[in-house]
């Protein structure tokens, strides 16, 4: 395998092309004339040095030659498994001078400071939203696509995030791995352990902005606003009455079943929104 990866490189090398380019350093007063520059065949990238190109090779050839003493990981460049290794050692030489949080890659403490300064670069085209992560617009962006790419191997059920799909499969092996430190009671996600702390703490962030009542949970926040817009989302499809929420509209729909109707063993879900990410 190592004879067909150098054979690949050879050939690559002795092809790569090769022409002349004017560099024009004002700050150093360096005028590099008829410096090299390197070529990938394959895909066109342009590098100054041929260690470099040699490096960019691993790309496309797929090897990876530097692997995890700890955990056999494979990488293809060397200062990736340095990073990597942190993991392991639990070293973070960044620290954010603002508030103190170190971290373990210096792009990772780059993204953590616009907490600070408050900067989203990255805006969605279609409704003008803002992020500070690349990753994060591409995560929102699906919410207009509609697109779930992480699917459970267990009820078939999509999402369009793979956190959103870890959490969901606790729900099948009913693991609980935060504990509340007041009571020990556990939860399957952090974010329900969150609002349940405040029921400890007697905390209600969340505030209206028309009467001032305060919540403990943002959806709570969110029904109790229907009540100034008079906003009813929920139909019964039964008689057509409207609902502000959800609960309503679920005891709506039982009362309405006829006993003797199959459809009246129907289980109706009446959780107010079960969507942990919303409550916080």
């Amino acid at each position: 395998m190592e004879t067909s990866i150098e054979s690949i490189e050879t050939h690559l090398i002795s092809d790569l092309s090769v022409k002349t380019v004017n560099t024009d350093k004002n700050d150093e007063n360096v005028n590099e004339d008829n410096k090299t520059s390197f070529t990938c065949d394959i895909c066109g990238q342009k590098f100054c040095q041929k260690r470099l190109l040699k490096k960019h090779f691993h790309s496309h050839t797929k090897e990876k030659p530097y692997s995890c003493v700890v955990c056999n990981k494979e990488f293809s460049w060397k200062s990736r498994l340095n990073l990597h290794l942190r993991t392991h050692t639990k070293e973070k030489p960044y620290s954010c001078d603002v508030c103190g949080k170190r971290f373990s890659q210096k792009d990772k403490l780059k993204v953590h400071y616009r907490i600070h300064t408050n900067e989203k670069p990255f805006c969605c085209e279609v409704c003008d939203k803002r992020f500070s992560q690349k990753c994060e617009l591409k995560v929102h962006y699906r919410v207009h696509t509609n697109e779930k790419p992480f699917s459970c191997d267990v009820c078939n059920t999509d999402f369009s995030q793979k956190a959103h799909l870890n959490v969901h499969l606790r729900t099948h092996t009913n693991e609980k791995p935060f504990s509340c430190d007041v009571c020990g009671k556990i939860f399957s996600h952090k974010g329900i352990l969150k609002v349940h702390f405040r029921t400890h703490t007697n905390e209600k962030p969340f505030s209206c902005d028309v009467c001032n009542a305060e919540f403990s949970r943002k959806d709570h926040l969110n029904v109790h606003l229907r009540t100034h817009t008079n906003e009813k989302p929920f139909c019964c499809d039964v008689c057509g009455k409207n609902f502000s929420q959800k609960v309503d509209f679920g005891m709506k729909r039982q009362n309405s079943f006829d006993v003797s109707n199959p459809a009246g063993s129907e289980r109706i879900e009446i959780v107010p929104d079960c969507n942990p990410y919303l409550w916080c």
